[in-house]
């Protein structure tokens, strides 16, 4: 991998020292250029001819997308955001009085509220897995949890508050023996790690642009298996996601688009498509190496600072490092650290509820590398804390 060039092609590397990539990484110049240039192109012509006229670039954004998760682009939806992705999907299943949602100790905020008030409205039930030694969900957990009434395993892959990857690929095998769908948020870890959706056995899978694929901010994507898709009625429709064909008729679209809305922002999808295939040219392999190492070089570094404690867990872990210090408030590092430049952010207990209390944490440092990142940036990272 050439660093060099690839920070050279990254116009903020200049300008900053950034491991906030879980929150929002640096765009290279050619997704900048592509949402920069649509959006010309709409002052000058009209927002519906631009999009005319980049029909193509839409499109695709759809199959550049499909060959980053090894699937078909009509099982892939354009939506505003990973959030909103994974609510169309999740608020498709039915559940009822009785029915079992399974997910992670480590599940993100967003997810669990949705699980609880769809609990509170159809008398489901939300359980967490207990994770393994090493913090993960554990696989025989999993298994020995798994019954008739178990509609949904759904479980976040990377968490936001720690380093573990989740062990999808055993979760989907388990789900897959039962026949009951899997729900994977890749939030953050599509553009970090490889994420074959084939391998990793899940069956609707949900992402973000402005993390480690290091799209435009306003991007998000779906995946959802075709077998998967008929039986999943959106919970919102428009005349994007069907066609009114009588009076007192509708039918929704066949593809996954069913769970898109027809008012999108096109340059942000231009510029999606742009980061997918940045990513491909880099390569996937070569960039989980690199992100992994990095991640793993700066725990060693943090380790060495008095009074640093590194908080990462898991038996995979990926370019999210997560870290606190005795004598600073995680917000006060966040602040001292961005008047040097250097971009990092905080996680806190509201965000992952059940694993903070567990582990007696109420917020962290996170300080997310990925492959631009340098360790002479590391070095400066760990001289400003040391400092």
């Amino acid at each position: 991998m050439d660093v060099g060039r690839l920070r050279a092609d990254t116009p903020g590397c200049a300008e900053v020292v950034h491991f906030n990539n879980a929150g929002a990484a640096l765009m290279p110049r050619p997704v900048l250029d592509a949402v920069v240039g649509h959006l010309r192109l709409e002052a000058h012509i009209g927002g519906y001819e631009a999009a005319d006229a980049a029909q193509q670039a839409i499109e695709d954004t759809y199959a550049a997308l499909a060959q980053l998760l090894g699937c078909a682009p009509d099982e892939i939806a354009l939506v505003e955001n990973a959030t909103r992705a994974w609510d169309m999907a999740f608020y498709s299943i039915h559940l009822e009085p009785g029915d079992r949602i399974l997910t992670a100790r480590a599940e993100y905020a967003s997810n669990y509220i949705a699980y609880l008030q769809v609990a509170r409205r159809t008398g489901a039930r939300v359980e967490a897995i207990p994770n393994d030694p090493t913090g993960q969900v554990s696989v025989d957990g999993l298994r020995s949890m798994m019954d008739a009434r178990v509609k949904l395993v759904s479980i976040t892959h990377v968490p936001t508050n720690g380093g573990l990857v989740n062990p999808a690929a055993a979760i989907g095998q388990v789900a897959r023996e039962w026949k009951v769908p899997f729900l994977l948020d890749a939030c953050q870890s599509v553009g970090q790690l490889v994420t074959q959706v084939d391998d990793l056995q899940c069956d609707i899978l949900s992402g973000t642009g402005r993390k480690y694929l290091r799209g435009p901010r306003g991007t998000g994507f779906l995946y959802v298996r075709r077998s998967l898709i008929q039986q999943l009625e959106p919970p919102f429709l428009d005349l994007h996601a069907a066609e009114w064909t009588q009076p007192d008729q509708y039918v929704i679209r066949e593809d996954a688009r069913r769970f898109e809305a027809w008012e999108s922002n096109v340059a942000g999808k231009i510029g999606l498509g742009v980061a997918a295939r940045y990513a491909l040219d880099v390569g996937l392999d070569s960039i989980q190496q690199r992100v992994t190492d990095l991640a793993e070089h700066l725990r060693g570094e943090l380790s060495r600072l008095p009074g640093v404690s590194v908080h990462d867990r898991g038996r995979q872990r990926c370019g999210i490092v997560t870290f606190t210090m005795e004598t600073h408030s995680p917000e006060d590092i966040k602040r001292k650290l961005a008047a040097q430049q250097i971009n990092v952010t905080t996680s806190s207990r509201a965000s992952t509820m059940l694993d903070m209390d567990e582990r007696q944490l109420d917020k962290v440092v996170r300080a997310s590398v990925h492959y631009y990142n340098t360790e002479e940036e590391v070095a400066r990272l760990c001289s400003a804390l040391s400092a």
